[in-house]
């Protein structure tokens, strides 16, 4: 996790002004990165009330760049209203919906147009089929986890061209 963590943060690099969501954040350790790499904030969303204790300590030092949503992944991305610039998805391994989390995403635009998705899946997971509404534009693999990097895929106009 620490290999992984590091070197998407190396691919991501500075993120001065970013909003950063991370669902299914755990010890939060991922938003802190975001946050020292210069995020303007971080929405943590965790359904574990025992991670709660956790994730307080981690951020005790951190004042007003964050906000802690103890609830399910699928009730928040509902609920919510706000936009981000980089969306990091870590669920458990065998969650089952990790393609419905994308659509969800996309259908309720929660990710600003020139921003990025993150999922960390098994390997062995086959999630990157052609997605309809999301480009893959990178691809990590480390050790048995793969991380995908995601776009929004450009709508066409009516003579079929690209649109940006």
């Amino acid at each position: 996790m620490d290999r992984m963590r590091e070197s998407v943060f190396a691919i991501l690099g500075q993120l001065e002004g970013k909003r950063f969501l991370d669902l299914f954040s755990g010890s939060g350790i991922l938003s802190l990165e975001a946050l020292s790499r210069g995020a303007s904030r971080a929405d943590l969303v965790e359904n574990d009330p025992a991670k709660k204790k956790t994730i307080l300590e981690n951020f005790s030092w951190v004042t007003d760049a964050w906000r802690l949503h103890l609830m399910k992944v699928e009730d928040f991305l509902q609920r919510t209203t706000d936009r981000w610039d980089l969306i990091f998805l870590d669920p458990p391994f065998a969650y089952p919906s990790k393609t419905k989390l994308l659509d969800q995403i996309y259908e309720r635009q929660l990710l600003e147009p020139d921003g990025l998705i993150l999922l960390h899946h098994p390997t062995d997971e086959n999630l990157e089929r052609d997605h309809q509404k999301l480009n893959l534009v990178d691809r990590r693999q480390y050790g048995g986890s793969t991380v995908l990097f995601l776009k929004i895929r450009p709508q066409s106009d009516e003579s079929g061209e690209r649109l940006t």
